[in-house]
């Protein structure tokens, strides 16, 4: 019987077929599994089709239906096993198999592919401008050493005229996937020992021996190739094909996952799409593999994204031991464990909307100048951030990022305001989340953390932490090399937290990473959502400086967002319904589609109205399992570093983004009014750049100021 393997490549085409092609797919794949060699081969119905003039000869098409073809590898070596390499229109199934090449790398014994046309066209053409360049890539490598990390003579006939790292990335969709990894590596200053103990190495199965068929090579792939044992996991495979890429990890990444050690805390930063999360996850397997016993924290800012992290991990960990020696938990959480452990009995959490109920009564109580939400944010910003005990203490304190002086005088006050509101939530048993974390981390440090603590953490979503919970996750985890590995993206930052890394104990000087390419939105839709930042300066992870994106990019292309104003709220509701259902007819799975609002309560019309045309529906806050059924429903803010095929944003309104409670006048502090701001556009921001390959942004009546910046320059729709 004929065994079965999908490339990637498959994975990425499957995902975005219609659903009667995807149909034909499964019982072309199912067909595949029932019969012999001899009857694969002899089969009309599959149509197994040696492909005409291709420069691999064992090059195959299976058809499909009458428009679509299945490109596949079949084995010339007597084995058994058939990789399926995509699924594309007729023609360009027979244009693309034609001229590509799959060889095995001679370094890691793993399959690899390459346009072998293209890189032969270009390469005499490139000599012609190398011969006259001033200085090349890689002329400090001799071939020798090339050839070591496994660079073949084809490839080496075109390196040898590159002459920067920008010609190195164009380069890089013609190339072999090892060999390109390879060879970034170099052009990053690695040394080739490096490279070849942090790629080849890892890579290269321990007996390598001489076996060179199909299918050892599509074994040794396992970062690139599936194998497929039987039609029950064919099935569930096919029936989850947006899961099956969420634990890959691109070249581009693996240097920073799965670099042998950090001498201290590692940051990671990117823009949204560059793989930071799996990054993070990958991280954690890899330490993971280097000690039996050690033990991993792996933490983030919301309950849906713990329920993520949990659900990818456990799609890329090997055994259950790993998993089990991994916890994964929201900052918070973590926080009001470690107290309830430690310290006994742990205060009832309040919500934002009590706290800030809380400083309305303390605010009138007292008869003070200032409100509420001044009250509650230089809380947060000033005593919470640098543990500020005192009055006196207060009286110095750093207001650095407050733009309104406060004299000593007007700081009495407000720390009598201060301690009223402490004193109230004392008094009734409750606390906000920020103030158990001052508590935990007390805790943490006259605690054994050889019982109570872990040997590493990483940390995603890490732009929205604040300092308090900064403190706990430094405390939880002993100094040391490998001791934390951070993810985030400033730009991403939704919850006015400011932070500087250093002053926390947490120095990541020498050791920070930037991802710059988007693997999950197209081209269209991440122009489109960057717009909307409209050139704001970000400042970076660690509070020393600003952050930029430039240089980031993404490789994929598709239609443009959609956007688009109603007379009336009905009719937009209509409109994302519409949408919706088309996404849906296009073959795209309920769950792979996320509708979202800055409020709840136009959500709760959409999901009426999806329930009328029997559209399935489920709330993120509930948090459903990724194999249940029904489009997700979610205010932006819920919507934090998750991702869907298709996002219908809602609601963004000029009333709704920026919302006028969150802003603080600027007559009371135009720094903060101007650093509310900038986080209603990161919402937004975050809010679209969760979809990879459809958006749809609709209001009623007056647009939000931040899509006209948009609009005015390149238009909508």
């Amino acid at each position: 019987m004929p065994q079965l393997a999908f490339a990637k490549s498959f994975w990425e085409s499957y995902d975005v077929l219609e659903k009667q092609v995807k149909a034909g797919v499964r019982r072309a794949m199912e067909k595949f599994q029932q019969l012999t060699i001899a009857e694969l081969y002899a089969d009309k119905g599959l149509h197994l089709e040696s492909v005409n003039n291709a420069r691999d000869a064992r090059m195959r098409t299976i058809r499909v239906n009458d428009f679509w073809r299945g490109v596949v590898l079949a084995p010339d070596d007597g084995s058994d096993m058939f990789l399926l390499v995509k699924v594309v229109p007729h023609d360009d199934a027979y244009t693309w198999a034609t001229r590509q090449l799959f060889t095995i790398n001679t370094a890691t014994r793993a399959l690899e592919v390459r346009n072998v046309v293209a890189i032969e066209q270009l390469t005499p053409a490139l000599e012609q401008a190398a011969a006259e360049a001033p200085s090349l890539l890689f002329a400090r490598h001799s071939d020798t050493v090339l050839r070591d990390l496994g660079i073949d003579d084809q490839v080496l006939r075109a390196v040898r005229t590159i002459m920067d790292k920008p010609q190195l990335d164009a380069f890089g969709s013609l190339l072999p996937e090892d060999q390109f990894e390879v060879l970034q590596y170099l052009a990053e200053g690695f040394t080739p020992e490096e490279v070849y103990r942090d790629v080849v190495a890892e890579r290269r199965p321990a007996d390598t021996g001489a076996d060179d068929t199909l299918a050892t090579a599509i074994v040794n792939t396992a970062s690139r190739i599936t194998l497929v044992t039987d039609a029950d996991e064919l099935r569930d495979m096919l029936d989850k094909p947006f899961a099956a890429w969420r634990v890959f990890l691109h070249p581009s990444q693996r240097r920073v996952a799965y670099r042998p050690s950090y001498n201290g805390p590692a940051q990671v930063t990117g823009g949204p799409g560059t793989g930071k999360t799996v990054v993070a996850l990958h991280r954690v397997k890899h330490v993971l593999s280097r000690s039996s016993t050690s033990r991993v924290l792996l933490t983030t800012y919301t309950n849906a994204l713990a329920r993520t992290l949990r659900e990818h991990l456990a799609l890329l960990l090997d055994d259950d031991d790993q998993m089990s020696r991994v916890e994964v938990t929201t900052v918070n959480a973590f926080a009001h464990r470690v107290v309830r452990n430690l310290g006994g009995r742990v205060p009832t959490p309040i919500s934002d909307i009590d706290e800030r109920q809380v400083w309305r009564r303390v605010q009138r109580r007292l008869d003070l100048p200032w409100t509420e939400q001044f009250l509650a944010q230089e809380y947060r910003h000033v005593v919470l951030a640098h543990r500020v005990a005192s009055r006196n203490e207060y009286q110095t304190a750093s207001r650095r990022g407050r733009g309104s002086a406060l004299g000593p005088q007007q700081r009495d006050r407000v720390w009598q305001a201060i301690e009223a509101f402490a004193g109230e939530l004392r008094k009734s048993g409750r606390a906000t989340h920020l103030q158990v974390c001052m508590r935990a981390a007390d805790l943490l440090r006259d605690a054994d953390l050889s019982v109570h603590g872990f040997d590493h953490l990483v940390v995603d979503e890490a732009q929205d932490l604040h300092p308090a919970q900064w403190r706990v996750l430094r405390a939880a985890i002993p100094v040391g090399p490998d001791d934390m590995f951070i993810t985030g993206d400033p730009h991403q930052r939704i919850y006015d937290s400011r932070v500087s890394m250093g002053a926390l104990g947490i120095q990541i000087a020498g050791r920070t990473s930037r991802l710059r390419i988007n693997y999950r939105s197209t081209a269209e839709i991440l122009a489109w959502s960057t717009g909307m930042l409209d050139g704001s300066s970000i400042e970076d992870l660690g509070g020393d400086g600003s952050d930029s994106l430039t240089g980031y990019r993404s490789l994929l292309h598709g239609k443009r967002p959609h956007a688009a104003g109603y007379p009336t709220e009905q009719a937009e509701v209509n409109a994302v319904v519409r949408q919706v259902q088309e996404w849906i007819g296009q073959g795209v799975q309920p769950s792979d589609i996320a509708v979202c609002s800055r409020f709840n309560i136009l959500l709760d019309k959409i999901d009426d109205a999806l329930a009328a045309v029997d559209v399935p529906a489920v709330r993120l806050k509930d948090g459903p399992a990724g194999d249940v059924d029904g489009v997700r429903l979610a205010t932006m803010h819920a919507m934090k570093g998750l991702e869907f095929r298709c996002v219908a944003v809602a609601g963004v309104t000029a009333s709704a983004v920026p919302f006028a409670k969150e802003i603080t006048p600027p007559d009371v502090d135009k720094i903060q009014h101007d650093s509310d701001m900038l986080r209603e556009r990161c919402l937004l921001f975050v809010a679209c750049t969760r979809a990879r390959e459809a958006l749809h942004v609709s209001w009623t009546g007056a647009a939000s100021p931040f899509l006209d910046v948009y609009s005015r320059s390149r238009g909508t729709s």
